[in-house]
């Protein structure tokens, strides 16, 4: 069985790298847990984004979301999955490796 890979988002560049990353890590067998945050939310409006759907599980800061004045919804991303950073540390916890963009 595959392990957990956590990736971080807060930054709204490399989504072609994010997307790659988990394309890879999906053939290898692992689990995805993905989190946006800060600027990363922006990278839900970018029509590659839908590359990520049936990847993992994905969230997103519901503050940073608002705050950028972005509107729902996302098809990717259910509304239950619009979360507080509290998911972020959740995303730490449960995962056996970690990486952020």
């Amino acid at each position: 069985m595959g392990k957990k890979l956590g990736i971080f988002v807060s930054s709204d560049q490399h989504l072609d790298k994010i997307i790659k990353l988990c394309q890879a890590a999906k053939k290898k067998g692992h689990e995805l847990i993905i989190f946006f945050t800060h600027e990363g939310v922006k990278l839900t409006n970018r029509p590659e984004f839908k590359e990520l759907e049936g990847m993992g599980e994905m969230s997103l800061c519901n503050v940073c979301f608002e705050a950028n004045k972005m509107q729902k919804p996302i098809p990717v991303i259910p509304d239950e999955n619009f979360a507080t950073q509290a998911r972020h540390g959740e995303l730490i916890e449960e995962c056996d490796r970690y990486v952020s963009f």
